[in-house]
């Protein structure tokens, strides 16, 4: 009799099958959750959408796992070039987190241009570019264009922190 242990490894596509079941009861859990008044005019409302892509995550997440279980394997796409039975390389990925990171927790109080331009410059640098001085205006005027583009283009004030009133 095998172990539940080696007869789910390899079958790592169990955890995108458990991230699938785990985003779609979120999202069920929070449509639920929705207080909407009544209207007339709208008889679906707008629980409806939520509701129907919460399902369907669901179901897909049963299918993937009941697929793998079955011994089902994700192929590796012909055109990929990453050699998968190499480590991460964790000098790429962790200066790329901490970009990411650094943005988060400075996008309340510095707003987004400044933090925008930490991310976009700490992404490029994580993945190789040394030249400095570009990719800081690059990434600043990415951080404005993007700033500009949600508040006149779709109407979303990003935070502007330490600039407010500047911009």
């Amino acid at each position: 009799m095998t172990s539940l242990a080696s007869r789910l490894k390899g079958r790592s596509e169990l955890g995108v099958a458990a991230l699938l079941g785990a985003v779609g009861a979120l999202v069920l859990f929070d449509a639920a959750r929705l207080v909407v008044p009544y209207s007339q005019s709208d008889p679906v409302g707008p629980k409806a959408l939520p509701m129907i892509v919460g399902g369907l995550l669901l179901i897909c997440a049963v299918l993937l796992a009941v697929n793998v279980l079955r011994g089902g394997r994700g192929e590796a796409e012909a055109g990929e070039d990453v050699d998968l039975t190499h480590p991460a390389d964790w000098k790429t990925v962790l200066p790329l987190a901490g970009a990411f990171i650094a943005n988060i927790l400075l996008i309340d109080w510095a707003g987004w241009v400044i933090s925008g331009t930490v991310l976009f410059w700490g992404s490029v640098w994580a993945l190789g570019s040394r030249h400095y001085v570009r990719d800081g205006l690059i990434s600043l005027a990415l951080a404005l264009l993007t700033f500009y583009g949600f508040y006149l283009g779709l109407g979303i004030a990003l935070p502007a922190g330490l600039l407010e009133g500047i911009l």
